[in-house]
């Protein structure tokens, strides 16, 4: 794959986090510098406690930097309060964690629609639940549905606001391998048809190979960058 052209939609620099507990500094993150570009599928890979997590939460507004700064379309992140961050993540960005973190007592239709009432721009949730394929649950609760189908709803939540870009924070984790790909095939057919900005964090080694660039970290630092010849079809990983 050529290389990325064009303005980046993240460009951090000497990224640092120190988490302090009592009189013991711990540091999460040592000098990171980064940019993303729009339409990348960028998989962050890492053994726990490289600093993945903490880096994608400070690009998606989630956690602030020590030092360093991170800008989104040029503006500066590091320097913005708490209401503009807000702001930030409620029009730009959409989350997926390990958890699926769905309101049990809500269908998937309205747990979807408990983001699009507050999204500038939203999806309908059906059209949003359509494309992760789960247009025929609509009105399941979670508990009527499986790990794999709850991670779509919440994939379908992340995007019927329309993101710019997509987080993904080990979004297969709690998922075996065959269920975990069908999840992957979602968030790949998301970047591709949508255009949208993806970065999907894991210590699973196998799903780099659905990524764009694939970028290590280890203890807290950028340890070296990758860009596979081709990029394979999720539905081919195996793990």
């Amino acid at each position: 794959m050529d290389p990325p052209v064009g303005e980046p939609v993240f460009r951090a620099r000497g990224l640092t986090k120190v988490y302090r507990m009592g009189e013991v500094e711990v540091p999460a993150l040592r000098g990171v510098d980064l940019d993303l570009y729009p339409g990348e599928l960028v998989v962050f890979l890492g053994p726990s406690g490289s600093g993945k997590s903490t880096l994608l939460n400070i690009l998606g507004g989630l956690d602030t930097a020590t030092a360093g700064t991170v800008r989104y379309h040029g503006t500066d992140l590091s320097a913005a309060g708490e209401r503009a961050l807000t702001e930030f993540r409620r029009r730009h960005v959409g989350f997926v964690f390990q958890f699926y973190n769905l309101i049990p007592s809500l269908t998937a239709r309205e747990n979807v629609a408990a983001v699009t009432e507050i999204a500038e721009h939203p999806m309908r949730p059906e059209e949003a639940l359509g494309l992760v394929g789960l247009g025929a649950r609509l009105d399941h609760f979670p508990a009527q549905l499986s790990g794999g189908e709850q991670q779509r709803v919440a994939i379908a939540r992340a995007i019927a606001k329309n993101p710019a870009v997509l987080l993904c924070d080990e979004p297969t984790g709690a998922l075996d391998s065959t269920t975990g790909v069908v999840v992957l095939e979602v968030i790949e057919r998301i970047n591709r048809e949508l255009g949208t900005t993806t970065a999907l964090i894991t210590h699973n080694a196998g799903i780099a190979a659905m990524a764009d660039r694939v970028i290590h970290l280890a203890d807290g630092r950028i340890a070296r960058e990758e860009r596979p010849a081709r990029r394979v079809v999720a539905h081919e990983i195996r793990w």
